[in-house]
């Protein structure tokens, strides 16, 4: 069995953030497993720009991002083991892994810190009528089809779901020449950021129908073409408003799901909104010395935030390993109140700032953000405009929370009138 202070799983953004955090904060004995054969994850497809702009100030696209913390795992001599599938993870941190040099081998951690990013929501999920035909994807296989493999998987596009792969990909497809004829989003509003609507719709003329489904999938062999329907306030078919499309792709872009087999092994606790794990502000999990962050704790919209959070982590996972962390504050839970539809962490306490991460339940202008105790407002902010397709925070002060005993904090959102 192999012993090391900390294990961390996924070498994407999250795991090699949280790894160069861990390292500069004195932790030598860092293991890294992923089960890709390179370091970065997800961001080696993700070729467009748009990434670095909050961490590094400046526009990158996903692989040099990627390169940039690679970069620094290489020069802080942090070990890595890629093409490695991690089997399990208990709750005493021996990690279960394989792989083709080493056959299965443990790991006997001090700190685990799981970052395994999450996965796509698959047609299954769906049950849209129709047979099994080639040319249904999800957004992010098509994207790894585009932009690794070179393969152009249509050329006649209809896309399910206005997230932010999903509003990409749009622009992707079009821009090798396809035809995208419309992105169809079952809710009134989108997932995905406005500077994506605008820059991956807009400006390519390609239609977004609100509150539209795909209700059926026509085509034998391959995709001729799908139904879409208007749906009504409940998010069902009005019966009258079908139209047909002719094509021969469909992409899926229909949610994203936190990849928590491994969490469940361990038994750590989960958030029944997130699927990710509930968590404190350290980012520690229900099961002491194992951490969660990035994608696997909650779908973020940004790389940057995944940096940050990561960090977080990181430090934190550094402080357990050298006992440096202190169970002297009061926990404090937080609850959701209208408009809110999670946040994270789940549980904070009163020895330091968190900054609280949170997501809407619907589109609001001109809203008041509150956080309450009880009946007393602790912290009033204003925001313009807020999304669920934009992740929303809040900084709690520990000189806003001193003195709170109720273990019973609500964040609440309401709108003006």
């Amino acid at each position: 069995m192999i012993k090391t202070d900390l294990v961390i799983i996924g070498a994407g953004p999250a795991g090699m953030s949280a790894a160069v955090a861990a390292r500069k904060k004195g932790i030598e004995s860092i293991l890294l497993l992923d089960r890709n054969p390179f370091l970065g994850g997800i961001l080696e497809q993700c070729i467009h720009n748009g990434f670095g702009l909050h961490k590094f100030k400046e526009e990158l696209t996903g692989p040099e991002y990627a390169y940039k913390y690679s970069k620094e795992v290489e020069e802080l001599g942090i070990e890595y083991k890629l093409g490695t599938m991690v089997l399990d993870v208990t709750s005493d941190k021996i990690v279960t892994a394989v792989n083709e040099k080493d056959g299965v081998f443990t790991v006997q951690a001090k700190a685990v810190i799981l970052a395994m990013g999450c996965r796509e929501r698959s047609r299954g999920a769906l049950n849209i009528s129709g047979t099994r035909p080639a040319g249904i994807f999800t957004a992010g296989t098509a994207q790894k089809y585009v932009n690794i493999d070179g393969y152009l998987p249509g050329k006649k596009v209809v896309i399910l779901g206005s997230g932010d792969i999903g509003l990409i990909m749009a622009r992707r497809m079009t821009l090798e020449g396809a035809e995208v004829k419309a992105v169809c989003e079952l809710m009134p509003y989108s997932g995905g950021l406005t500077r994506n609507i605008v820059q991956c719709l807009d400006d390519f003329d390609i239609p977004l129908l609100l509150s539209h489904t795909v209700t059926k999938i026509h085509g034998d062999k391959r995709v001729t073409g799908v139904t879409i329907c208007e749906v009504d306030e409940n998010r069902r078919p009005i019966v009258g408003k079908e139209r047909y499309i002719e094509c021969d792709t469909l992409l899926l872009s229909v949610g994203l799901i936190p990849e928590n087999e491994l969490s469940k092994k361990a038994g750590i606790k989960l958030d029944s909104i997130t699927s990710g794990a509930v968590v404190n502000g350290n980012r520690e999990t229900s099961v002491p010395g194992i951490f969660a962050c990035g994608n696997v704790l909650h779908v973020h919209d940004l790389v940057d935030f995944v940096s940050d959070e990561a960090e977080i982590a990181g430090n934190a996972a550094a402080d357990f390993i050298m006992d440096n962390c202190s169970d002297s504050a009061v926990q404090i839970c937080l609850n959701t109140g209208f408009g809110v539809r999670y946040t994270v962490p789940q549980v904070i306490d009163q020895s330091e700032d968190t900054r609280v991460f949170f997501r809407v339940t619907d589109i609001f202008k001109k809203a008041k953000i509150l956080v309450k105790d009880g009946d007393r407002t602790i912290l009033t902010l204003k925001r313009e405009h807020c999304a669920p397709g934009e992740m929303e925070s809040v900084l709690l002060k520990k000189t806003d929370i001193e003195g709170i005993c109720s273990n019973n904090v609500n964040i609440l959102l309401e709108v003006e009138e």
